[in-house]
């Protein structure tokens, strides 16, 4: 059954023959009784289903053939290709449990029996739940008054927003200071008289337009932001939101080219072109001793430099909305090459041309005489001085930060793992990014990806999922360089030292910051990672690990040098006493991590699968609870995934792995209630500073923000919330 059309049609084969039907077409009757049954949802009437279909002569009886066939209909329902793969060594797994006198066959109250029993096999990562009595602890559960929960919402708000808040506040604070300074200043010279309040709205967004096109440039300036998020600075300044700060620029620009250009053009300059002669003689001084025409006024410098960095911005203001940026807008061809993330990058460098023009622009202004109220460049000299610097050292460090490959694999799901050595120079912390280029891919594009090593391994490696061109072409370019598997080895594509075949060049630069890296100021972590999402998180469960390694081989360390003294016990001297008393220890804030990593593809397992069954093998303490959540399979207490849940459970119960990952952590069926994992923390963790750290798409994004916030305001516990996508 490998297919959901051979499903349907093996249902609708043991529905008729329960109804004894022999033939190939049902009239309207027979299919409102057949669809009554399916959509029957009670747990009896499903099993019964799923019974008769391998019980082809309705005897009762089935026989490990038949167990067989009934666990390839439960995968396949599940789109479980693996477990079909397995069904005949679970078929023997089941017989073994259910027929212990060998008597060949097992009939539906037992397999009944063991489906909900299935518990009592499960003491392993146990799905999170939650009871009134254990909530009472902690939350507040009683109503509040609509004035109460007014008030509590708005202080979570602005506790949860407030470094948001006060720059957002700042920042529009000083564009309308400026606005209104050179309002006013244009409104008490002669040139009112001739343009109006035309002139006064374009000079004072054209001073709002100097600032933003200068500090736009802050927001991406990305080795100043990752030195300042180790500062006092990220204690007042949102570094999280720079990019998000970076497009509300973009917008606050696009309102004032509006207001600057669309002033300029519709108003004072048709205003000035048609001014009497003596209106006009006053202003000769500026535009010449001819009154101007249109084209005049657009032929000379002012003009063209204006038009050129109107038709830059545009273009790259257009490709860089989400609609283009994600391939969301179809282009036929060969216009399809104006959507996806290389329009986007490439557009983006226009703004070379955009600042040069702005300069120029700035220099040759209306209307303006004297050099130092030709402000321009006063706004641009420091950030673009400092966003230069950046791009001159991006440019030598990635230059001498070639790396070499140390191994290579390719995963199910489309996912590239790229395993290189770790420069001398290059140190990072856990959550972090870098930047990568393939020169064999293309030799001017980077692209960032988180860092899934943990900063005390020997080697970086990152995880690459195949989601446009470039990482299309450069899983392409790799996967012809991996060799096929071997005997003894799992069946990837892999490619390492012994490979034959040369490895692609690859060169890093890095590290950069990310909400993440800041997980160590937190008593407890809940990590959220969706499909390739888990990639950040993955380096801080390592990282967890090697210091929970790190503590108790200090324990055992300061034990040895510590022995017990007494009679008969061994002399300690003052020199190892010093030597335990001076060792410096390892502290752990953070005292629990809950990692959630939801995937609907069941290969995803693979990507991780080591660093799983080491943490579930090596955390003694039970610092790091893991739950994987496979959306494919139906939730659990559903008869269609029951047969699942039950072969999971026996399957580790008996050898201690779980059948659809292949760890040693158990997988959860369908989503999880997001409400519950939060209430369960809350109550484990009364006083506690949490950390939620999420990575993926933006509609969970809101969805955890909003029970943050709602947690926040009724229990003990206080939720921080972080987000990135992908």
């Amino acid at each position: 059954m490998t297919e959901s059309k051979e499903f349907a049609l093996e249902l609708f084969d043991t529905l008729s023959r329960r109804r004894r039907m022999k033939v190939d077409t049902i009239n309207k009757e027979e299919l409102r009784e057949i669809w009554q049954q399916i959509t029957d949802n009670s747990f009896d009437s499903r099993l019964q289903i799923f019974f008769d279909m391998v019980d082809k002569n309705a005897d009762g009886r089935i026989g490990e053939a038949e167990v067989k066939e009934i666990i390839m209909l439960s995968a396949s329902a599940n789109k479980l290709s693996r477990l079909k793969e397995q069904a005949e060594e679970y078929a023997a797994l089941i017989m073994e449990e259910l027929d212990p006198e060998e008597l060949g066959y097992i009939e539906l109250w037992q397999l009944e029996t063991l489906l909900l029993q299935k518990d009592t096999y499960v003491n392993y990562s146990q799905a999170l739940s939650y009871t009134s009595q254990a909530l009472s602890q902690n939350l507040a559960l009683r109503k509040k008054g609509s004035i109460r929960k007014i008030s509590y919402t708005l202080t979570y708000y602005v506790e949860d927003n407030w470094r948001r808040l006060w720059v957002l506040a700042l920042w529009i604070g000083i564009m309308a200071g400026l606005f209104t300074w050179k309002f006013i200043q244009y409104r008490d010279r002669y040139v009112f008289n001739v343009m109006g309040y035309c002139v006064t709205t374009a000079k004072g967004a054209a001073e709002t337009l100097k600032l933003n096109m200068a500090i736009i440039l802050l927001p991406v300036c990305r080795n100043t932001i990752t030195w300042l998020r180790n500062t006092r600075a990220a204690r007042v300044l949102p570094f999280d939101d720079s990019i998000n700060f970076h497009k509300t620029i973009a917008a606050a620009i696009v309102v004032g080219v509006i207001l600057h250009a669309g002033n300029h053009i519709v108003c004072d300059f048709p205003r000035l072109i048609h001014s009497s002669d003596e209106m006009y003689a006053p202003l000769a001084q500026y535009f010449g001793e001819t009154k101007p025409t249109y084209f005049t006024l657009f032929k000379g410098a002012e003009g063209v430099t204006g038009l050129i960095m109107v038709v830059c911005m545009i273009i790259a203001f257009t490709l860089a909305t989400r609609w283009f940026r994600r391939n969301l807008v179809k282009l036929p061809k060969p216009f399809d090459k104006l959507t996806g993330f290389n329009a986007f990058w490439y557009s983006h460098h226009l703004f070379a041309i955009v600042y040069v023009a702005l300069i120029v622009h700035g220099q040759c202004v209306y209307l303006i005489r004297v050099w130092y109220r030709k402000t321009t460049w006063m706004y641009l000299a420091v950030p673009v001085c400092l966003y230069a610097g950046e791009r001159i050292l991006r440019f030598f460090r990635s230059g001498s930060c070639s790396v070499r490959l140390l191994k290579v694999a390719i995963y199910p799901g489309n996912v590239l793992s790229l395993q290189m050595s770790k420069p001398p120079t290059f140190r990072y912390k856990s959550g972090q990014y870098m930047f990568v280029q393939c020169p064999a891919v293309s030799p001017f594009e980077w692209h960032p990806f988180s860092i899934t090593s943990a900063p005390g391994d020997g080697y970086l490696s990152i995880h690459v999922r195949q989601l446009g061109d470039w990482t299309r072409e450069l899983k392409r370019v790799f996967s012809a360089a991996c060799e096929p598997p071997v005997s003894g080895k799992s069946g990837l594509l892999r490619a390492d030292d012994t490979t034959k075949k040369t490895l692609p060049k690859l060169c890093i630069d890095g590290p950069y910051g990310s909400p993440a890296q800041d997980y160590g100021k937190y008593d407890v972590l809940l990590l959220v990672g969706l499909g390739i999402g888990a990639t950040p998180f993955i380096s801080i469960l390592k990282d967890l690990l090697n210091n929970i390694i790190k503590m108790e081989e200090e324990e055992g360390a300061s034990t040895d040098l510590y022995p017990a003294t007494g009679r008969n016990k061994p002399h300690v001297d003052l020199n190892t006493l010093m030597r335990v008393a001076t060792r410096p220890k390892k502290v752990l804030k953070t005292t629990n991590a809950y990692f959630y990593w939801v995937t609907r593809e069941q290969g995803s397992f693979d990507w991780f699968k080591g660093v799983m069954n080491e943490i579930a093998e090596l955390d003694q303490r039970n610092i790091i609870e893991m739950h994987n959540y496979l959306t494919s399979v139906y939730e659990e207490g559903d008869a269609r995934s029951a047969l699942i849940t039950m072969l999971q459970s026996l399957n580790h119960a008996k050898n201690g792995v779980d059948i659809v990952s292949g760890t040693k952590v158990r997988t959860h069926f369908a989503r999880p209630n997001w409400k519950k994992v939060l209430a369960k923390i809350a109550s484990k963790h009364p006083y506690a500073k949490i950390g939620v750290f999420y990575c993926g798409t933006p509609v969970l994004a809101q969805e955890l923000g909003k029970l943050c916030h709602e947690f926040n305001g009724k229990c003990t516990t206080k939720f921080d919330f972080h987000k990135e996508h992908f």
